[in-house]
């Protein structure tokens, strides 16, 4: 009798490790979701293009309060608009910049659509169209502002962020349609392109971009001929109206690979400040 009960402990011990082993079933994952996204067919570009778009929702705002809506080139989520999504929600949760409705315009062939035309052999080597600027823009005044007013509360106030080749779309818009945004941010602007024709040209068109009064912020990296150009096109923006807002921060500590998003966190609390909030 006592051979069989040492049998049935031994036989209850040595299973016990095998039942606690079986797997726990865990939850299903589900999608992570920041913002939203939607398509939209162009005729100005001949393509259908995504469109992602975040709202911040600091304390205090109301879920359908309008809000002003700072449109980027780049927006793509293997591009720029996470990080940039990022810096709208730090920043306008801590009270550093006003809440704004971000769009991002993911790319399809982004040196056909942030480029005006060019003469230079080598600028018409980087890709096989080039030039593509003024539809791009129409596609924003034409296309994608009619509907994402359409979508979303919004107010009247603008604004542009680009780096680099975007850069250089929203100087060239600065300069060729100052009313169409109320702020420009250009990042290490490639304003090399045509052989700096847009930087040459600049002093020309001056006096309408001074009548518009669009608030500017620049920045560059430590990469010497951004650097050049684009401080070169603050003087000349300070000297054409001291009253226009215009921002131009160096950052030498930074490469062309690495400005954005540090520039970015400037230009939103510079540009975009929030009030002081209530003290309880």
């Amino acid at each position: 009798m006592r051979l069989i009960v040492l049998s049935l402990l031994l036989s209850a011990v040595s299973t016990a490790p095998l039942m606690a082993a079986e797997p726990v079933p865990s939850t299903q994952a589900a999608p992570l979701v920041i913002g939203e996204t939607f398509t939209l067919a162009s005729k100005a570009l001949g393509e259908t293009r995504r469109i992602n778009v975040y709202r911040p929702q600091p304390w205090g705002l109301a879920p359908k309060a309008p809000l002003p809506v700072l449109y980027m080139p780049d927006g793509g989520i293997g591009e720029d608009f996470l990080h940039v999504a990022g810096l709208v929600q730090v920043l306008t949760a801590n009270f550093s910049m006003r809440p704004f409705l971000l769009v991002g315009i993911e790319n399809t062939e982004r040196r056909r659509d942030m480029t005006g035309p060019s003469s230079d052999p080598q600028d018409q080597k980087i890709a096989p169209r080039i030039g593509g600027s003024a539809a791009y823009r129409a596609f924003l005044r034409d296309e994608l502002m009619p509907q994402v007013r359409q979508r979303y509360p919004t107010t009247d106030e603008r604004a542009l962020i680009g780096e680099s080749l975007a850069g250089l779309f929203v100087v060239e818009t600065l300069l060729q349609e100052p009313t169409l945004f109320n702020s420009y941010i250009a990042l290490d602007p490639s304003l090399w392109w045509n052989k700096g024709a847009l930087l040459a040209a600049a002093s020309k068109q001056l006096p309408t971009v001074a009548k518009a009064g669009p608030r500017v912020f620049l920045a560059s990296s430590g990469q010497p001929e951004l650097a050049q150009g684009t401080a070169q096109l603050a003087t000349l923006l300070q000297r054409a109206s001291p009253s226009l807002l215009v921002k131009y921060q160096p950052l030498p500590e930074e490469t062309h690979a690495t400005i954005y998003h540090p520039a970015a966190l400037q230009a939103l609390r510079t540009l975009f400040p929030a009030p002081a909030p209530e003290q309880p």
